[in-house]
């Protein structure tokens, strides 16, 4: 065992901050990185990685971007937290809605946690009604109300899917297979008390998953018909897939869509928003309180508007042409190996399976191959390719990734 792992589980609980970093899924220590440059991640031992997760998609550009940093570098000498409004989050908001349209108004959060749980208050507060659906493998981060799991049969109350989350809370939270148009339909057509249906457009936490089309267009016309909510959560999909996020690339506008990672540059950020009517029921203009004193903070957005404002047509047509190409590459060489190896993309993201069909939602998912995948996760991070610790994450390609680790990478997974 490592000093640096020792130490750590002496002095965090479990020994990380996040549970997936502590390698359970996989097995083995987790690796403690000290640097980031472009498309690398370096360890504490000085060791080279290329790096396949970019902080759970949030680097858009490659690790330690210069003009990122700059503008990071510029605000930081002029303080890094006020507590107080500054322009800079107008700016970044005006940034935002370039993209995304249906985000009339917006807020700012820390986290990607936070605003989904501000939006599910919000639709609550808005509705006057208490019930959220949401879908199995689809992850809106740790609240209380969505860390719940299905039930048994199709449409289902929720029970706690961890410890400290009272039963009476997760029945209020309705789960429900994903791409299942069925099973919506069953459960929106009878639903009375429903606020909001929350949906990952393109599944990220289960792995790459896209949404069907006719799932969300279902979603969308009858949530529509009955004053429900419809949120997308694109914390992972806004900036990664295209432009303007899953809700430009299917045509389908929701009524609210959370946002984070890319948004902030690498830096701790989180934002929802959509229709001014919902969003004009925020504190202090209406009855549902929500606040931050780092919501907004002037480090996020200046890293955020570094990013973002430098984003075109052509970036995003290299980026994923370039994911396209290498997917198709990647594919090929794993099934040299496997025969049961495919991987799963929408624009820059992917995920590597082991299993025999298509994954459509989260049962698919689940029938991989763990076991090999935690095979194949060892061999790749021995030969200095960094991917996520989990069968059940994307993978992201950033602008900083050339030819050459690319062909690197095609040659070590011929290996694996």
């Amino acid at each position: 065992m490592s000093n640096a792992w020792q130490e750590a589980q002496k002095n965090l609980a479990g020994g990380v901050n996040s549970p997936v970093r502590a390698f359970k899924a996989v097995g083995g220590e987790p690796i403690f990185f000290s640097k980031g440059f472009g498309p690398f991640l370096f360890d504490r031992e000085g060791k080279r990685y290329i790096d396949y997760c970019l902080s759970w998609g949030a680097i858009l550009w490659g690790h330690a971007d210069a003009p990122t940093i700059e503008a990071i570098q510029r605000q930081a000498v002029n303080g890094t937290s006020f507590g107080a409004a500054t322009e800079y989050e107008t700016a970044l908001a005006v940034e935002i809605k370039k993209a995304f349209p249906a985000l009339e108004k917006l807020r700012f959060t820390s986290s990607g946690t936070e605003a989904v749980m501000s939006a599910i208050r919000l639709a609550r507060g808005f509705t006057k009604k208490e019930r959220i659906v949401k879908f199995e493998g689809c992850y809106h981060g740790h609240a209380d109300s969505l860390l719940v799991k299905a039930g048994s049969g199709l449409a289902t109350f929720g029970t706690p899917d961890s410890a400290g989350i009272p039963a009476s809370l997760a029945e209020l939270t309705t789960v429900l297979p994903y791409n299942d148009v069925a099973a919506l339909k069953q459960f929106l057509q009878n639903t009375r008390d429903t606020a909001c249906v929350i949906v990952e457009p393109v599944a990220g936490n289960m792995g790459v998953v896209p949404a069907r089309k006719e799932f969300l267009e279902v979603m969308r016309t009858e949530t529509a018909k009955r004053g429900i909510v419809l949120i997308f959560d694109e914390v992972i999909s806004g900036y990664r897939v295209t432009y303007g996020g899953a809700q430009h690339l299917y045509g389908i506008q929701p009524d609210l869509t959370v946002l984070g990672k890319i948004i902030g540059g690498g830096l701790p950020v989180g934002a929802f928003g959509g229709r001014a009517e919902i969003m004009d029921k925020l504190s202090p203009e209406g009855p549902v309180y929500q606040a931050g004193t780092l919501s907004g903070n002037p480090l996020s957005m200046a890293a955020g508007l570094s990013v973002l404002s430098r984003l075109t047509p052509d970036f995003y047509k290299n980026l994923n042409q370039k994911t396209a190409r290498f997917v198709a590459q990647a594919e090929k060489a794993l099934k040299r190996r496997h025969s049961n190896a495919r991987i799963q993309s929408l624009g820059s993201m992917f995920t590597v399976f082991f299993s025999e069909k298509s994954l459509y939602n989260f049962k698919d998912v689940l029938d991989s191959d763990k076991k090999n995948f935690a095979a194949f996760f060892h061999r790749m991070i021995a030969r200095g390719v960094y991917i996520p610790p989990s069968a059940f994450e994307a993978y992201f390609l950033s602008a900083a990734h050339t030819e050459t680790e690319l062909e690197k990478t095609l040659e070590i997974l011929g290996e694996c």
